[in-house]
């Protein structure tokens, strides 16, 4: 199965139903856990890293490994850029050979994030590739170093600047957070239902990490279809490895590369039944 555009998968998703699940990856342990339970679970879905990831992963080494994974995957495997902070850093990305890139300008004023992201978009549309923006401000940061507040979506906004950017996919803030809750949290659905009435193209939940199931298969009702999951992963990855130690069953470094294989699958397998996706390849 070739490498695909996120663009089809979530139109595919929208119109059927579900969400297309967005696993980040820091490695290739993680890409190979994920890509074996979505052929497992036919399942289509986006592979991605955030900028900010970068320092860990160097994008001119990670990329082309993600990008080789889905050209070989059986099942359709979109490439994606997250929270893209800088011109340069969405350009290499495009020039890999990602099929999507995000451009966060959530924390700008209002005209000055449409401004940027429609730059961006125009610069993804030269490459044949998908761009994702934000509208109001998901908490927390990516890679856990910042406290940013929680600014929930404007519908009027959001609707606003999709049209403005005419961007293929737009992540919206609806009291959800980056990284791990310290309890569940309290979703504004009817802030959701109201951007999904104003909206053509489809949202994007960011922040997956510890949302409850039910809140999950709500939100996809109300029109969420991209659903990005970050830390879970990395959590599970920890939690595999750590366990496989206690165990004993690790005599040397192939078992400990198995261990994180089998923790990014298995996180991949529990967020694909939640979403619906199984089956949707």
């Amino acid at each position: 199965m070739p490498l695909t555009k996120m663009s089809p998968l979530l139109l595919k998703a929208k119109n059927e139903g579900y969400a297309v699940g967005s696993f980040s990856v820091a490695n290739m342990e993680m890409v190979l856990g994920v890509i074996r339970a979505l052929e497992e679970t036919q399942s289509p879905a986006i592979i991605q890293i955030a900028e900010v990831r970068l320092k860990q992963s160097p994008l001119e080494l990670i990329g082309p490994l993600m990008v080789a994974a889905a050209k070989n995957a059986k099942v359709p495997v979109a490439v994606h850029f997250d929270h893209g902070k800088t011109e340069e850093k969405i350009r290499q990305a495009l020039d890999i050979g990602f099929t999507s890139v995000m451009f966060d300008g959530s924390h700008l004023p209002f005209e000055e994030n449409c401004a940027f992201t429609s730059k961006i978009n125009r610069i993804a549309k030269e490459y044949g590739a998908d761009c994702e923006g934000e509208i109001g401000c998901v908490g927390g940061s990516e890679d856990g170093s910042e406290n940013i507040a929680i600014n929930c979506t404007s519908p009027s906004q959001a609707r606003e600047f999709a049209l403005a950017t005419e961007v293929d996919a737009l992540a919206v803030a609806i009291g959800n957070a980056h990284g791990n809750y310290k309890q569940a949290p309290k979703l504004r659905f009817d802030i959701l239902d109201q951007t999904a009435a104003l909206v053509d193209v489809p949202l994007v939940l960011h922040g997956g990490t510890g949302i409850l199931p039910d809140d999950f298969r709500k939100c996809i009702s109300l029109g969420i279809h991209k659903i990005n999951i970050a830390t879970a992963t990395f959590d599970s990855v920890e939690a595999s490895v750590k366990k496989t130690y206690e165990k004993g069953e690790i005599k040397g470094y192939y078992d400990l590369q198995a261990a994180e294989v089998q923790g990014a699958y298995e996180n991949a397998l529990r967020h694909i039944e939640i979403f619906g996706c199984a089956g949707k390849a």
